[in-house]
């Protein structure tokens, strides 16, 4: 099939993404990053009612009571399992998406969750905590590569006047899922004593969801003419996404790509980093993914129940003004998903760090005078969900959108590679040390994460150029300036390209 022309200035971008676009965001999405975000969030409604569930198996078993050292030690390898899978879902998700295609990689993705979900739900009747372990490591690991691939696929399928606000639909369904785990996770509905296996075993609802609506969206189109060399299914695909009078933009922007890779293959995640042509796209995006790790948010939820208690709410009314926790980030997901693109990448990662900063000092402030006066908690309150929503606004959402548009199709699965594995070991890391800040610090913690902020909305500023409105390839020559040195760069990138080109692996 021979490449059609591009009508140049035949009709205006729309706005809006078309119904089959939307759709797909949401198809992808509900089995995608909202499974990281429901199962990060339901696990801690039912902690007391597992730990019930731990002595009783321990007593029925071996006859004597759980050692409560030793019950911690069960109880935070259950709870930290699901990190250790994650870590393992990102190592694996770029070659799924590379091997099984970015649509298949999703759906056979769901397979892991049904499982995970079934080991959790029988956990109880059979009196076997050690499936409640398994079960919180696959899930983990379907969370791994959904936060892998989910972006990809995003970022592939979405027209560049529209790229922002439907990469930030990973961001979208992951606050929606907190907020979903923290609902159903309430005592009324599955939280309660008699229902939290039920609970665990939720998370295969909306695996099935994925199963039942993802097969009737097209693959991404860039995998299937870049990776796969399949024009013609590409071009239905762009139709099915664009319509049959806008595709055509996008099919000569892919071909562009295309032609400029002339056959590269997909590379493995250890090529990146002896690749001087991405070495400040992979710095950046480690340093966006330690930064959003790192940045204080789970110091704010750490503080959160004491604030609220300070402020005069009841300890049984703490879990729905938690929820507002919840709304806030889902909230603020929307809010950018509208502001990307009109505002720019830039504008929000910049001001979302800048506003933690200010957040970060109020804080310090608030919680060192909290009972000096009767009106400090409520400032501390206001500035908890004043850094959620600071959060939100950038760093939350902007940081997998800018990881999606910095490198171009053979390099970009093995990125998300090691984006996901700096944000799991960080994860991780802040899990295991943060108890250790908290109690040497106290509030004074928050000075280091003000510190964190400010240096990387630095960062961001001298380093990483606007990314709106922009294709792939001309992301890539911003880049060249930095990869290759200014005065040199011409020349130099004419000869990492020539190489490149022609380099087989």
């Amino acid at each position: 099939m021979e490449s059609q022309p591009l009508l140049r200035g035949s009709r205006a971008h729309s706005k809006f993404p078309s119904w089959t676009l939307f759709l797909a965001v949401c198809a992808v999405g509900i089995g995608g990053t909202f499974q990281y975000g429901y199962n990060v969030s339901i696990i801690n409604a039912p902690t007391q009612h597992i730990h019930k569930f731990l002595n009783e198996t321990w007593s029925s078993r071996y006859h004597k009571e759980l050692n409560p050292d030793l019950l911690t030690f069960i109880w935070s390898v259950i709870a930290s399992i699901f990190s250790l899978g994650g870590l393992c879902g990102a190592l694996i998700g770029g070659g799924m998406a590379i091997r099984l295609g970015r649509k298949g990689a999703l759906l056979v993705n769901n397979i892991i969750a049904i499982v995970a979900s079934i080991l959790m739900g029988i956990s109880f009747p059979t009196g076997l905590f050690e499936l409640l372990i398994v079960g919180r490591f696959l899930i983990g690991i379907n969370s791994g590569v959904g936060l892998c691939v989910q972006p990809l696929y995003f970022g592939e399928i979405a027209p560049k006047h529209l790229r922002g606000g439907v990469a930030m639909g990973s961001s979208i369904f992951l606050t929606g899922g907190i907020l979903t785990g923290q609902i159903i996770g309430l005592r009324e509905l599955l939280g309660g004593e008699r229902h939290w296996p039920l609970l665990l075993s939720s998370s295969c609802f909306p695996a099935f969801a994925q199963l039942l609506f993802l097969p009737w969206f097209p693959e991404s189109p860039r995998y299937l003419l870049i990776d796969r060399g399949d024009e013609l299914s590409c071009a239905k695909a762009l139709k099915r996404f664009h319509g049959s009078s806008e595709y055509r933009r996008e099919m000569e922007d892919i071909q562009r790509e295309c032609f400029a890779l002339d056959g590269e293959k997909p590379k493995k995640p250890w090529q990146l980093f002896t690749d001087r042509g991405v070495r400040w796209q992979l710095i950046t995006v480690i340093v966006l993914t330690m930064g959003q790790q790192l940045s204080g948010i789970n110091a704010i939820y750490f503080y959160a129940t004491y604030i609220f208690k300070q402020a005069g709410i009841s300890a049984e009314e703490i879990p729905y003004v938690t929820l507002g926790t919840g709304a806030c980030e889902c909230l603020t997901a929307l809010t950018c998903g509208l502001l990307i693109d009109y505002l720019g990448r830039r504008v929000l990662i910049i001001g979302g760090y800048l506003l933690m900063t200010l957040w970060s000092v109020v804080l310090t402030f608030s919680l060192t005078y909290q009972e000096l006066y009767p009106w400090v908690p409520y400032v501390s309150m206001t500035s908890i969900f004043a850094f959620i929503l600071s959060f939100g606004l950038g760093p939350g959402g902007i940081t997998n959108t800018l990881t999606a548009e910095l490198f171009i199709q053979s390099s970009r699965p093995a990125a998300y590679m090691i984006g996901g594995t700096v944000s799991w070991i960080s994860f991780f890391t802040i899990g295991m040390l943060f108890p250790f800040i908290v109690n040497g610090l106290k509030q004074y913690c928050f000075l280091v994460f003000l510190l964190e902020c400010s240096l990387v909305a630095a960062f961001i500023f001298f380093v990483i150029p606007e990314t709106k409105n922009k294709s792939f390839l001309e992301i890539k020559k911003e880049f060249n300036k930095l990869n290759f040195g200014r005065n040199a760069q011409k020349k130099e990138t004419e000869l990492y390209e020539r190489r490149q080109l022609h380099d087989e692996f």
